[in-house]
């Protein structure tokens, strides 16, 4: 089988540099069959990357050590699941996934699109292609999965060598949301080559009007949706996994995936501005390529060396490869953009600052804004190496400090931009559509003020909050109860095909209040506390209105791992609610010879009691636990499962709906007035 996957590499590559040459050949000569083989072998391509990828399943499988990589991320005792994910595990089958993806993206596009588009669709394949190229490359020439493991002694050849078992899996991986974290990610950051080979496609045909912007808005979103989840799946691995109490650290890697994602959210908004007013045409160039690049670069920020992190692969040669291939993508795109500035001028000019497109612009400027401070941060020890000599480290309290202004200013225009009219905010529609969401805001924060919520970032984010959730509803109770009136449909029905009868809009919607909801998740990490004590069984431990009690001390031996575990019980106010199991593992075929900490949490819609096994005593009858108190962190996991939820209705065609004919509204004056209201 690994010579099988090998073989498949190597075809991969050829074919994938036939597609190039054929696509773009084909287009010089304008000979239609050589334009349709290099299509032919782009599906090709994706066919040749899963035989490989099929391979180097079977081989984690089955445990076939002779494979370097497999030696060194899987054992005999791993459970099969984690040996699936192990695939994605490292640093070689990671970036085979990564370019299977591509491939697969890359597919799936030429099926759907070939027809529609002619006269892009060959250069989109060349852009796609030529990326592709550059990641069977590095498959196949530096980072090969199908190495095979060497035994080398000194003055001699490398010989094969079969070590009878592997080194298994970094701990850390060896838990089920890294099972799906990575692929989810990958989907994001592969994703957004889709629209930026359309960009470049329509720059280099002229066809710069929306015809891309449309083609690719919901691969866009796709792409955006999947980074969203991997992005909160990486969170909820953190908080589950690290032991430190939170789900975000400002950690490098962490940082690497939440920049795509701000400007890819910068992207989805500002594009509706160019297809309603036929503006940003620059603008939104820039920011596909930023989107792309930036994803390139968040692979290689995970696999350089160049920053430290807890998610980081281990240092290796890819760096030089990525910023290479970095260099040469911006470059061209670059250029690409700079020729073509004359057929990119907007149709028509911002008229107001209180307006819609204004709105989305201010908007566009607080993620770059955002954008560029996460940058800077995760990039300053490199900056202040190069500089002074000396690396200096940029931690949490920067990033908070600059991000939770603009975090708050961002969640008011959530609430204000979409309400906004196109062109010119006349005075009457503000004061209609804004007075009583503010008044029930400011209202919420004086109630909270008194209520001893006085941390001023915490209680300016939850004022926030409650000032777009009214915006929000008002506007689904506005037009369900316009629709009701003229359909003679219930509330709850109306509410339901309104939503489908706009999915763009009310999805839109739906996803705006999973950040609200994130965002007071957020926000309560403000009022986090802890405590820590030795305890011995029956010792107990008071935070807040919870008491902890040590029922037990013990050690847990598995084939894969041994463990020392507590039982703890928790009390709320006097009354038991939950048993808790923190653990201290050690692998026993880990790569890394440390313990790994297992919390236990009980999480309820009011806060998380979040227990630390951090150790036992010297003498061993005591552990040492600690209790982090969490407020609202649940809502963090429920806001996320909101946003996807409106990104999938947000992706859904819009809905033909036939109006029911009522009595009161014979006439074809009132059932447009109707269709006008609900629409």
């Amino acid at each position: 089988m690994a010579q099988l996957g090998q073989f498949a590499l190597a075809l991969a590559w050829v074919v994938t540099a036939y597609s190039i040459v054929a696509s773009l050949l084909g287009i010089r000569l304008k000979h239609d069959n050589l334009i349709a083989s290099g299509r032919n072998a782009a599906i090709g391509t994706f066919a040749c990357i899963t035989t490989a990828m099929v391979c180097l399943g079977y081989l984690f499988a089955v445990s076939d050590f002779s494979i370097k990589y497999i030696a060194a991320h899987s054992n005999r005792d791993l459970p099969m699941y984690f040996k699936v994910s192990s695939i994605w595990g490292g640093q070689e089958g990671s970036l085979l996934f990564w370019g299977w993806l591509l491939t697969l993206y890359s597919a799936l596009v030429i099926i759907q699109n070939w027809r529609k588009h002619s006269a892009m669709m060959p250069y989109v394949v060349a852009v796609l292609m030529a990326t592709s190229f550059f990641f069977t490359s590095m498959h196949l020439f530096i980072v090969n999965p199908f190495n095979q493991t060497v035994f080398l002694q000194a003055g001699a050849s490398p010989l094969p060598f079969v070590p009878h078992d592997g080194q298994g899996l970094n701990p850390l991986l060896q838990d089920a949301y890294m099972v799906i974290h990575p692929p989810m990610l990958y989907l994001g950051f592969v994703g957004f080559a889709v629209p930026f080979a359309f960009a470049m496609a329509a720059m280099i045909t002229k066809q710069l009007g929306d015809t891309w912007i449309r083609t690719t808005r919901r691969w866009t979103m796709v792409a955006w949706m999947f980074l969203s989840i991997g992005i909160l799946l990486g969170g909820k691995w953190a908080y589950h996994e690290l032991g430190w109490g939170g789900f975000w650290a400002w950690d490098p890697v962490e940082n690497a995936s939440m920049m795509p994602w701000l400007i890819g959210t910068a992207f989805l908004h500002s594009v509706m501005v160019q297809e309603k007013k036929g503006m940003l045409k620059v603008w939104n160039m820039v920011l596909i390529i930023l989107t792309f690049i930036m994803s390139v670069f968040g692979t290689l920020l995970t696999r350089s060396g160049m920053v430290q992190s807890v998610h980081a692969f281990a240092q290796s040669p890819v760096g030089g490869y990525f910023r290479a291939f970095i260099i040469v993508a911006l470059s061209g795109a670059l250029y690409l953009l700079f020729d073509r500035l004359p057929y990119l001028k907007s149709e028509n000019q911002m008229e107001s600052i209180v307006s819609r497109e204004s709105s989305f612009m201010f908007n566009n400027l607080i993620l770059l804004a955002a954008c560029f401070a996460v940058f800077w941060g995760t990039m300053f020890p490199i900056i202040s190496e190069a500089a002074t000599g000396s690396k200096i480290t940029v931690g949490p309290p920067f990033f908070n400090k600059v991000n939770v202004p603009i975090a708050i200013f961002l969640m008011l225009l959530t609430g204000v931009g979409p309400l906004l009219a196109w062109r010119r905010a006349s005075t009457n529609s503000l004061k209609r559509n804004f007075l009583w969401p503010a008044v029930i805001a400011l209202a919420s924060g004086v109630v909270l003020y008194f209520r001893g919520v006085q941390h001023f970032y915490a209680l300016l984010s939850i004022v926030m909050s409650v000032f777009v959730t009214a915006t929000i509803v008002r506007e689904f109770y506005k037009g369900a109860s316009a629709r009701s009136s003229g359909t003679g449909e219930t509330f709850l029905e109306a509410v339901v095909n309104l939503t489908l009868r706009n999915t763009r809009r009310y999805g839109g919607y739906i996803v705006h209040f999973g950040f609200v909801l994130l965002f007071i998740g957020w926000s309560g990490q403000a009022f986090t506390t802890d405590a820590e004590g030795e305890m011995g069984i029956g010792d107990t431990l008071p935070i807040r209105e919870y008491t902890l009690r040590v029922d037990k001390l013990g050690i847990e031996d598995t084939p894969n791992y041994a463990s020392d575990k507590a039982t703890l019980s928790l009390f709320e106010y006097g009354k038991k609610v939950a048993n808790l199991y923190p653990e201290k593992r050690l692998y026993k075929a880990g790569q890394e010879q440390q313990p790994t900490t297992e919390v236990s949490i009980y999480s309820t819609a009011k806060n998380d009691v979040y227990v630390v096994f951090q150790g036992g005593t010297r003498d061993g009858k005591k552990a040492i636990i600690q209790v982090f108190y969490n407020p609202l962190t649940m809502w963090v996991w429920i806001g996320g499962i909101v946003l996807v939820a409106g990104t999938l209705i947000a992706l859904l065609p819009n809905k033909k709906t036939i109006l029911r004919r009522r009595p009161e509204a014979e006439s074809k004056e009132e059932r447009k007035e109707i269709e006008e209201k609900i629409s």
